[in-house]
């Protein structure tokens, strides 16, 4: 027999993945609803030419707030305005070229109602994301979106839990489908994260921190392999690019492909460096950031760069090491 200790642990377990479940249901079924409204409202977002003031109360200004951050960090200016605070001062936030998206589950929650004379006012366009379809919040705005669910995660159905976890996912739908929609790129999401992990590598590109000049370790395709490893130890890189009679990049010699080749070839004395070199190296440009540099090596494990120009000539290496001293990595 199971000791109660036991049991309480189990529906625990159960209760959790209830919850799981019912907000993923309530996740999924949002997408059933998308349509024009939808389209609309990023449109609406897209063509102004202001900022998107975010509303809400409770729990939904909670959710609220994450939205105007995850606005803000992928190219939509968004800020973030209390319902209660809004009557006294703070609607002075609102401009005529903005957008107001003011979340209600209910649609009737009634500070922000009070605000709603204000942004008629001034003819702002109105995003409802509420459940509540023939609510106030709902009559009153330009674009529904309807974030409605069955039933919370709450066993007494009360506590925002699934409403909540709707609207959030509602709002990264916007907020993604406004960056792509923006063109928004890599280097444009590293501006706005210049600190800690996301923005590392912000101040630096690739021809800054590169080997260069003199110290790049290039070498003929051609030479013997024992020739290639002198030069490689003379240079202290651990690599050697390897180019063509047009000075065009053909391959990499690294220490690993030196293993390698030592190995499978015991005899090593009439071995060229073009029979062993890696062929087809991983390449940047010397515009490009840095962190995208350290996003290549991380993903293929390697540890050095060539840097080419437009006609695939080696102008330079960049080592992992190079990224370490500057904290890029």
């Amino acid at each position: 027999m199971q000791s109660s200790a036991t049991l309480n642990s189990l529906n625990l377990i159960d209760s959790a993945k209830e919850v799981f479940d019912i907000e993923a249901n309530s996740v999924l079924k949002l997408k059933e609803r998308l349509g024009d409204s939808f389209v609309k409202a990023v449109d609406i977002i897209y063509a102004s030419k202001g900022k998107v003031v975010v509303t809400g109360m409770g729990k939904s200004g909670l959710i609220g707030r994450k939205i105007a951050s995850t606005l803000c960090s992928t190219g939509t200016p968004a800020v973030f305005l209390h319902p209660a605070e809004s009557t006294h001062g703070d609607s002075g936030i609102i401009s005529r070229n903005d957008v107001v998206i003011a979340i209600s589950n209910s649609g009737e929650t009634s500070e922000l109602l009070n605000l709603l004379p204000l942004i008629l006012r001034f003819g702002v366009p109105l995003i409802g994301v509420t459940g509540g379809l023939n609510s106030t919040l709902a009559q009153k705005s330009d674009v529904v979106l309807d974030i409605s669910v069955e039933k919370e995660a709450c066993p007494l159905n009360k506590a925002p839990t699934a409403s909540t976890t709707a609207t959030l996912a509602m709002g990264d739908a916007i907020a993604v489908c406004l960056l792509k929609k923006r063109g928004f790129s890599y280097e444009d999401f590293l501006l706005y994260h210049p600190s800690g992990s996301l923005g590392k590598g912000i101040l630096y590109r690739v021809d800054e921190l590169m080997v260069k000049g003199d110290k790049l370790p290039l070498i003929s395709q051609d030479v013997s392999f024992e020739d290639a490893i002198v030069f490689i130890s003379e240079k202290r890189l651990g690599t050697a690019l390897l180019i063509d009679k047009n000075s065009k990049l053909q391959g990499v010699l690294t220490d690993g492909d030196i293993r390698r080749a030592v190995i499978k070839h015991p005899d090593v004395s009439r071995l060229m460096v073009k029979d062993v070199m890696t062929k087809n190296p991983k390449t940047i440009c010397a515009d490009e950031l840095c962190a995208k540099a350290l996003a290549i090596m991380e993903k293929y494990s390697i540890t050095s760069l060539a840097v080419v120009d437009e006609n695939n000539v080696p102008i330079g290496l960049l080592h992992i090491h190079d990224l370490l001293r500057a904290g890029v990595a």
